[in-house]
This record gives structure tokens, sequence and C-alpha cells, in this order.
């Protein structure tokens, strides 16, 4: 049985320590907002937060949230900075078929989380890896921008 939190509550599963933390997500804990993307952590679609920081849960064995806290779209957006995101996302006018936009989401979190005040540089490099199919990366820029601007952090 392995135990951690996610999105603030208590979860136990009967898992093999070695399965994707996110088919746990998905299929034992039914949260589907975290989707599957490569399989491989090359396209961000799985992204989640453990304790805080962004990981690709496709890659990352359920044995790794042991004791620790998992944060899931779904739990993100029960946060400040999750909804402050979230409504930048909407005010940029960011998603088109929507698939990728849960782990952007939680990729911007991460990096707002670390630095209020993002650069180029810092957003560039926080979202290197989030693949976009239908090439919004200019709006997620954007909505990154105005989400620090939101609350507070922009320069």
């Amino acid at each position: 049985m392995i135990s951690f939190k996610i999105n603030g509550k208590d979860a136990r599963v009967d898992a093999d320590p070695s399965t994707p933390l996110l088919w746990v997500i998905r299929d034992h804990l039914q949260l589907t907002g975290t989707k599957f993307g490569c399989g491989i952590a090359q396209c961000g679609a799985c992204t989640v937060h453990l304790d805080g920081k962004a990981v690709r849960s496709c890659s990352t064995p359920v044995s790794a949230a042991s004791g620790k806290q998992v944060t899931t779209i779904e739990g993100l957006a029960e946060t400040a900075l999750g909804k402050t995101v979230q409504d930048a996302w909407q005010e940029e006018d960011v998603p088109q078929c929507g698939y990728c936009q849960s782990g952007q989401i939680m990729s911007a979190a991460a990096l707002l989380k670390e630095h209020p005040h993002p650069g180029e540089a810092q957003i560039s490099a926080a979202m290197d890896g989030n693949l976009c199919r239908c090439g919004t990366y200019n709006r997620i820029r954007s909505a990154i921008q105005r989400a620090a601007e939101m609350q507070g952090g922009a320069k």
C-alpha cells in the first residue's frame, strides 16, 4: 500500500510501486484532468506537482509520491495561484483543443510559485518540453505574464 496526499486529501493505493503516477491518478483515483500524451516525459501533458515541483507523472513511479503531496489540475483550481493562472489563460484565450492545457497550466503555476517575476528566459526554461500541437505558445507566454501581473508579480 502506498500512501500520499493528493489535492490535500489522504490517498492510499494498492499498486505496484513502479506504476506510473499518471495511471494511479487517472485509474485508481479517478482524477482525469491529468492527460496521457507521450508516455516518455517529452510532451508535458501529464504534468503534476510533487511537493510543489512540476514533474511528468507518466515517468514518475507512484513510489516517488509515498509520503508526499501531489497536486493535479483539479487541486490547483482550488488555490489562489491556480485560479489566477486559469483566469489569465481564459483572458488570453489560450486553449484551442485544450488537451495539453492542464500540463501547461501546472508548469506555469510551478514557475510563478517559484518566480513571481519571471523573465523571458525563466518562462522559456519552465515551459520547455510542454508541447502544444495547436501552437498557442505566444498566448501561453502572454497568459503567464498576465498571471504574474494579476498576482502582483510583474516588473
